[in-house]
């Protein structure tokens, strides 16, 4: 018997091909379809068994996801389709599944044959067009991050469409979203998380969602109170996911049709207000997270009637009073977080003893007292423990839980003694934080084997313990570690190491930098800041080619940088402030290089050209050395500094763990406003002060129109202001002090509406101080230049003095008839007050900048 062979129906192939056409396929994903082959074994196409007619369409792009990823890079898309989606694809009637998740999709068009533009959209007639396109079923265009849409009509035919995922997507604020779908009777699923939604629709009463079961708006602008349509459908919910919105509102008392409801999620938003009552009716709801918003009052005791709750999630947010002894009914309960609240009373295991399936715990508030049975042990294995706020003894019932990975002790006066037993039973965690406690302890001889090391703010000391290959991440920082670092850095290993992350900022570490770096090529972050290392930087610190961060500053370094840190082309914040190194300063800084600081230094020679060719600088420090020859000619080519853009402002990598990751962002230390400041998002400041520059300062400053921060005092520069200095529109501190400017101040200064801090005291400046309120400071600003008149001096300017003989004013008439009365009043007031005013700015404007904050999710 002969079977018979059913080719792709001809109208399907060619609307795929037209669709192609409209394409970019770098990757040659498409490169299967041309017309010789039959369409039902192109790629991504799947075809009826019977018919042959195409039903299916897959082609998502996969990118990758390594453990670690710099601060704010996107994934990598250069493979991905791209180009304008056309509409044209649904003119194929038997379609039910499309999924372009993921790809690089710029636009949603419906044009003609072969057309890539976005601009020649018409929805004129599209119900006639899709008019058979009934059995789509599946609809996902997800996060392709560069698509906008303008317009939503296009969803209306879609009559049978059960899954709809639009997330990552922009979505026009001016599209009544609302409306496109609500007329979709078969939706199931509806999914626009992180579209940039605006309206949520507060004053709608009712919504046409006969049939939904998922609906997912996290990471939209919704700022209103909670709409009444979103409590008001006419069947059953089993997911809402409203988290990471801005919604201020106040949480709803009632909820209809609710009972089938199993996920609720509202978390990472500004909802107020107390947990209403109807959560106890909620009889299905199996998780519950409410997580990270404003929510206050005590926790409802009404969540005590969800008896098939596996998952309670209240933390971060305003809570009071204690625990209801009502969550002890909830049998089934896996996860417990309600750490970060204003909860008050005591914990102990009768808290907790109802939990025989409990896996992830997290209790920490300040009023919260512990008080655990010595002897207890829990009825549950735990793999996450977070604790925070205790008192007295270490819960022993902690060392009970063989399956432990995640322990995170903080803000506690807890004795973890004996020492010893604690150390032995951390090599089972992957991650452990103990962070601003109160332990005593000397860590010479602690062998470390956990992924993440996070000891921070603590009171360990004694020589730097030991780490094994498997540590990933160590953060000693704040402590009083003291002794050489070499016994951990020169130790032997067999294995290779997987350091990332080393941080032994601000402890009292002592000799010098050791020459075995040539071990740790996996280094992204080294911090030793703010010890007492001394010696030269070794050259071996050059074998890193994974760095982005090496901050040295506040040590007693010396001699010259090594030319071999010239090979560490991805590093992007440079801090050595603060040593006695010398030598001229490097010209090989890669194109990476954010922030720059050698300031404090004993360097010295001219500033190289070469560092106008970091285009993506916003922090440069050479202040403090012996620096000479005049200011570059060429700071405009300085990218960041001219259009005051980065695609970040934040320097640091995301690490993935199976099952948690955390976030590190670097800083540098810098000097602004007379502050000693750390900032996490960098600024674009010049510090060149405290040397030995002379001549004019270069026009082209005047064209860096994204400067926040300039510092050129205490120089021997000369010349006048320019009046583009208005130019400078970000301009919040300029200190030009202590040099030989001369000329008159621009009356273009006044338009330097964020300037907070000036100071052109000790030049040749003269004639009269421009009015305007940016520049009403104080006379200390202005004085030492013997040419200036006008306030806020007491020189009254020679045109303004003949005005005042003339035409006094009837407030110095007033005054006059007063003074005899008053004379000795005035007199003591203003000596004690000229002394006191000189004490609070005369302050030199400093920055400095701890390296190294952290954000652990």
């Amino acid at each position: 018997m002969c079977s018979l062979e059913i080719h792709c129906n001809e109208k399907d192939m060619n609307t795929l091909l037209n669709f192609k056409q409209g394409l970019i396929d770098p990757s040659g994903v498409l490169s299967s379809w041309f017309p010789k082959l039959d369409c039902c074994e192109w790629t991504g196409v799947k075809c009826d068994d019977i018919t042959a007619r195409v039903t299916e369409l897959y082609l998502p792009c996969y990118t990758n996801h390594p453990q670690l990823v710099p601060y704010g890079d996107k994934d990598d898309k250069s493979h991905c389709l791209s180009g304008a989606f056309s509409l044209t694809l649904l003119e194929l009637e038997f379609l039910n599944y499309l999924n372009l998740s993921n790809n690089d999709f710029k636009c949603i068009k419906y044009s003609s044959i072969g057309s890539r533009r976005c601009d020649d959209f018409s929805t004129d007639n599209l119900p006639y067009l899709f008019g058979n396109t009934t059995k789509l079923r599946y609809l996902d265009l997800s996060y392709n991050y560069d698509l906008l849409v303008r317009d939503l009509d296009w969803i209306s035919p879609l009559t049978s469409l059960q899954y709809l995922n639009l997330g990552g997507i922009y979505i026009d604020k001016d599209i009544d979203w609302l409306q496109s779908v609500t007329i979709l009777p078969s939706l199931e699923e509806l999914h626009l998380v992180s579209c940039q939604l605006e309206n949520i629709y507060p004053f709608l009463e009712y919504a046409n969602f006969t049939s939904l079961q998922v609906l997912n708006l996290a990471h939209n602008h919704f700022v209103s109170e909670f709409p009444t349509w979103l409590f008001n459908f006419s069947s059953g919910i089993s997911l809402i996911d409203l988290s990471q919105n801005q919604i201020h509102s106040q949480l709803p008392k009632t909820l209809p049709c609710f009972r089938s409801l199993k996920s609720l999620i509202l978390s990472r938003n500004y909802l107020k207000g107390t947990i209403p009552d109807w959560f106890g009716q909620l009889e299905q709801l199996q998780e519950l997270d409410l997580s990270h918003n404003f929510l206050s009052g005590s926790i409802s005791t009404s969540l005590g009637n969800l008896s098939s709750l596996t998952i309670l999630i209240l933390e971060s947010n305003e809570f009071n009073g204690s625990l209801p002894d009502d969550l002890g009914k909830l049998f089934n309960l896996e996860t417990l977080r309600v750490a970060t609240n204003s909860l008050t009373g005591i914990v102990s295991e009768r808290n907790l003893l109802s939990f025989k399936n409990l896996r992830e715990l997290s209790l920490s508030s300040p009023g919260l007292n512990f008080d655990f049975d010595s002897e207890w042990v829990p009825p549950f294995q735990l793999k996450h423990i977070r604790l925070g706020y205790m008192r007295n003894k270490f819960p022993a019932w902690v060392f009970k839980h063989s399956s432990l990975k995640y322990l995170a002790i903080g803000d506690s006066k807890t004795s973890f003694e004996p020492l010893d037993k604690f150390w032995k039973f951390a090599t089972q965690l992957e991650f452990i934080s103990l962070e601003r406690n109160t332990i005593n302890g000397d860590m010479s001889n602690v062998v470390l084997n956990s992924k993440v090391v996070w000891l921070v703010g603590n009171n360990f000391g004694g020589g730097v313990p030991r780490i094994t290959p498997e540590v990933v991440v160590l953060h000693l920082r704040n402590n009083s570690l003291s002794g050489s670092i070499s016994t951990m850095l020169c130790q032997n290993m067999t294995n290779k190491s997987n350091l990332v992350h080393l941080n032994m900022a601000y402890n009292n570490l002592s000799g010098e930098l050791t020459d075995c770096w040539n071990n740790w090529k996996s280094l992204v972050l080294i911090n030793l800041g703010h010890n007492n290392l001394k010696g030269k930087i070794p050259n071996s610190m050059g074998s890193l080619p994974n760095l982005r961060c090496l901050s040295l500053g506040n040590n007693m370094l010396s001699g010259e940088l090594p030319l071999s840190l010239k090979r560490c082309h991805n590093l992007c914040i440079f801090d050595v402030g603060h040593n006695n190194l010398s030598g001229v300063l490097p010209s090989w800084f890669g194109q990476n290089l954010k922030g720059l600081k050698l300031g404090s230094n004993q360097f010295s020679g001219t500033i190289p050209r070469q560092i106008c060719q970091l285009h993506s600088l916003m922090v440069m420090d050479f202040s403090s050395n012996r620096l000479s020859g005049s200011i570059p000619d060429c700071l405009h080519n300085i990218t960041t500094m001219v259009a005051n853009y980065a695609s970040t402002r934040r320097v640091g990598f995301i690490l993935n763990f199976p099952g948690f990751s955390i976030t590190v962002v670097t800083s540098i230390q810098i000097r602004i406003k007379g502050n000693e400041l750390s900032y996490v998002d960098l600024m674009n400041v010049i510090d060149l002060s405290n040397n030995n520059l002379y001549g004019n300062v270069p026009s082209d400053v005047y064209m860096l129109t994204g400067l926040q921060s300039l510092n050129l005092s205490h120089n021997h520069l000369m010349g006048t202001i320019s009046e583009e200095i208005d130019n400078l529109k970000p301009l919040e501190s300029i200190d030009l002090s202590r040099n030989n400017f001369s000329g008159q101040i621009p009356s273009s200064m006044s338009n330097l509406h964020y300037l907070e801090v000036l100071n052109l005291s000790f030049n040749n400046f003269i004639g009269k101080i421009p009015s305007g309120t940016q520049l009403g400071f104080t006379e200390l600003s202005y004085i030492g230049n013997p040419g200036l008149c006008g306030p806020p001096l007491t020189d009254i300017c020679p045109q303004d003095e003949e005005l005042h003989r003339t035409n006094p004013t009837e407030e110095e008439e007033e005054d006059d008839d007063k003074f005899e009365i008053y004379s000795w009043f005035y007199m003591g007031l203003g000596i004690g007050f000229a002394v006191g005013f000189w004490g609070v700015l005369v302050s030199a404007i400093f920055f400095n900048r701890r390296c190294n904050r952290a954000y652990i999710h």
